[in-house]
């Protein structure tokens, strides 16, 4: 007899289909060769998925789903979910001295973006050709061994350069996080105010020597700023007290998540992973 390789799940005789997991699969990581992880990463999400929708219709909730944004709502699923945790889960509430002894313990996590001031010379090619990438990094190199650390000749070399920002010296202006590519910003991160780029950093633009003409780094955000984030950490700190997780959702009547799933017809198995993974999930 033929079974299949990643067969169907049953949740409490509600059949969630292979193609369905597999489909859901794609949101979840696991090795190359190994398939079969995602696969129970994606049945562990949707047997989940469907015990709290089973008692969420089981409690007779109704959707109704609430605006995330601009023209963007939930959907029906999704508020009965919202609904049915509203109602079965009590969350102790967060003490204002709470929050703010999480905050003092290390308020650097909470800093303003720094900013750099940022010149280039970019000796343009395209990284997946590899004679122009090498034609264009012995161009790079050639400038850089004229400056030899010279900031002084930066301006001078920058003409040479293959981005419009040579008429102004090879000058970018006030960058921050994530305004140029990563590599770019990788490097500038390593760079001393006044400092050039010790070689050539390669990008999907070409070879760049990059200059840090200043830097602003961010300041610590007074707790008045981060408090609503700050509140945030400390309701996803592990552990933090909730009550009726296993017995407000699941009354002695009801299956709990881990008995619901079950072995059904040969062509039908259920993932033992996501039995034991809702057990833990429970305690």
């Amino acid at each position: 007899m033929n079974v299949a390789l990643f067969p169907d799940v049953v949740v409490n005789n509600e059949t969630i289909p292979s193609a369905a997991i597999a489909a859901e699969a794609q949101n979840h990581t696991g090795p190359k060769d190994k398939p079969g992880i995602a696969w129970r990463k994606a049945a562990q999400a949707l047997a989940i998925r469907a015990l709290l929708l089973q008692e969420a219709k089981r409690r007779g909730l109704t959707p109704d789903p609430l605006e995330l944004a601009p023209s963007r709502f939930e959907t029906e699923d999704e508020a009965l979910i919202r609904a049915l945790l509203d109602e079965a889960l009590e969350i102790e509430p967060i003490a204002e001295d709470a929050v703010r002894a999480e905050w003092q313990k290390d308020p650097d996590r909470y800093r303003s973006a720094p900013l750099w001031d940022v010149s280039h010379i970019l000796c343009a090619c395209d990284p997946r050709d590899d004679a122009e990438r090498a034609m264009a990094e012995a161009r790079a190199l050639a400038l850089l061994a004229r400056l030899d650390g010279d900031a002084k000749g930066f301006a001078a070399a920058a003409r040479e350069s293959d981005c419009g920002s040579k008429a102004s010296a090879g000058h970018l202006g006030q960058l921050g996080p994530g305004d140029t590519v990563p590599e770019f910003e990788a490097a500038l991160r390593t760079l001393a105010e006044g400092g050039i780029s010790p070689t050539p950093v390669l990008s999907r633009h070409g070879w760049h020597i990059i200059r840090l003409n200043a830097t602003a780094p961010g300041q610590v955000l007074p707790y008045e700023t981060v408090r609503p984030k700050s509140r945030r950490r400390w309701k996803r700190r592990p552990g933090r007290g909730h009550h009726g997780t296993s017995s407000n959702l699941w009354p002695k009547a009801h299956r709990s998540p881990a008995q619901a799933l079950r072995r059904s017809e040969p062509r039908e198995r259920t993932c033992h992973a996501t039995v034991r993974a809702i057990a833990a999930w429970e305690r």
